[in-house]
């Protein structure tokens, strides 16, 4: 067992004051973290042996309580020293009232036993608890075996009356390498009707944490088709069985691929540095940018020999990514870059003759707000997704893109008009319908290469219009 967790100094004494009325212990993924040489970021408290106000009393003093999760015997402490908040409860017992989330009547319980108030908790590796100052690890449903080996396997039965655990345990196997016990899964197919009770934020809660938090975002996608959840997600379910030309995809059909894509992306350099906003969108980007190919792929003769095509799946699949993006609450502004970067995650094939400057500025101004630095680790993460295939030559192509787009200052933002409504102003002419085509002629022109600065784009406006110069 690793030492014990360092606590910050304002949670340690909460916990010296709470032990002198009742039972803490460290609880839920606090514990399971730092068993796996995680470092902790939150400790929730549990406290037993104790009633709600003698909690609030003791912990007072130490910053502003929030009981608004009184009825469910949980109180909420601003740390006047650091501003920090910390998790306080008492154990509690839950049964199934009615349908969703919600639906459950919680009493809290401060006689429960530690057995007794883990066994409501989702999986066995959530259901440790540690005391802070023996060091016991309190493990009643073997929470320490199913780390080693890395399973999820549901506490109780209970597991069934909340269908958002389904979803978490999708999570929770993507960012800790976890699989599903057999057991387990088996009984999330028994609830899978269940999903539509879910409120769609809730459901973009869990997606959210796989984009942001994976280190193998793979088996986040087969937690959902071991449990029998894939349906719920059509977009993705219809990768399964769709076929590749083996030659191009020996790692099998596009679903295969798909996974093997999404850990290619979190094993590129630089990854985990990234915003989490950033991460988010390119792992949507690439769970999406083959989402077009089940309703493309056909078999066609190619170079004279038959063979799995999925043309125009780039182009397809954009509107099924937002589509898909709808389906899981994605936030609104989600839709535009990962719809782009899906649209045109092929673009590096199409320079096999060398980038223009031309080219590689509409490139830049298709994907906006994306950027061709976003596509670019799009492109390696698609090229990396065949395994055992090595693709030498498309990672050049995406080298040669990348280094036009950083010569043309286009590498993390699209081009902006240089020739704006006050030029034509200045040119003489009075605002009204006339502008806006004139201002779109221009900015193609720019496009082009046609001018590179406001004197040039003005010279050209004036040659566009036949006016005289200066």
């Amino acid at each position: 067992m690793p030492d014990l967790p360092e606590l910050p100094s304002d949670l340690r004494a909460m916990l010296d004051a709470v032990r002198q009325i009742g039972r803490p212990r460290l609880v839920g993924g606090g514990v399971r973290d730092w068993l796996l040489g995680i470092a902790a970021k939150d400790f929730d408290v549990e406290v037993g042996g104790v009633d709600f106000e003698s909690l609030q009393r003791a912990l007072g003093r130490f910053g502003a309580t929030d009981v608004v999760g009184r009825s469910f015997g949980v109180l909420k402490v601003r740390s006047r020293a650091s501003g920090q908040e910390y998790d306080f409860s008492l154990p509690r017992r839950e049964s199934k009232t009615g349908a969703g989330h919600r639906g459950f009547a919680v009493q809290p319980d401060p006689e429960l036993s530690d057995a007794a108030a883990a066994a409501r908790r989702d999986f066995t590796v959530n259901a440790i608890a540690l005391d802070p100052f023996t060091g016991e690890l309190i493990d009643p449903h073997g929470g320490q075996r199913d780390l080693a080996t890395r399973t999820l396997r549901h506490t109780s039965a209970a597991f069934a009356e909340d269908p958002l655990r389904v979803l978490r345990g999708m999570q929770l196997a993507a960012r800790f390498d976890f699989t599903l016990a057999p057991e387990t899964a088996a009984l999330c197919r028994t609830i899978s009707s269940t999903f539509a009770e879910l409120p769609v934020e809730r459901v973009w809660g869990e997606w959210e944490k796989w984009a942001t938090k994976s280190t193998r975002p793979s088996r986040g996608l087969a937690v959902l088709e071991e449990s029998g959840w894939l349906p719920h997600f059509p977009e993705i379910a219809a990768l399964r069985g769709t076929p590749q030309d083996p030659d191009w995809h020996p790692e099998g059909d596009v679903f295969t691929h798909t996974q093997h894509c999404l850990d290619a992306l979190v094993a590129l350099a630089g990854w985990c540095d990234l915003a989490p906003a950033r991460r988010r969108l390119l792992m949507f980007a690439v769970l999406a940018h083959d989402f077009g190919k089940p309703a493309t792929t056909a078999r066609a003769e190619k170079r004279g020999v038959l063979r799995w095509v999925s043309l125009g799946h780039e182009a397809a699949g954009g509107p099924l990514a937002i589509q898909f993006l709808r389906r899981i609450g994605a936030p609104l502004d989600h839709d535009a870059p990962v719809s782009a970067l899906v649209t045109n995650h092929l673009a590096h094939h199409h320079g096999q003759a060398g980038f223009s400057a031309t080219s590689v500025r509409r490139l830049a101004r298709k994907l906006a707000p994306a950027t061709i630095d976003d596509l670019a680790l799009v492109m390696r993460a698609d090229a990396n997704g065949r395994p055992p295939l090595l693709s030498p030559e498309s990672h050049a192509r995406i080298d040669e893109l990348v280094a036009q787009a950083h010569a043309l200052a286009l590498d993390d933002a699209a081009p902006k008009p240089l020739l704006l409504g006050r030029h034509l102003i200045a040119l003489g002419l009075k605002p009204g319908p006339r502008f806006q085509p004139l201002l779109d002629a221009a900015f193609e022109a720019q496009l082009d290469g046609a001018f590179a600065d406001e004197a040039s784009g003005a010279e050209w406006l004036r040659q566009h219009l036949s006016l005289p110069g200066n």
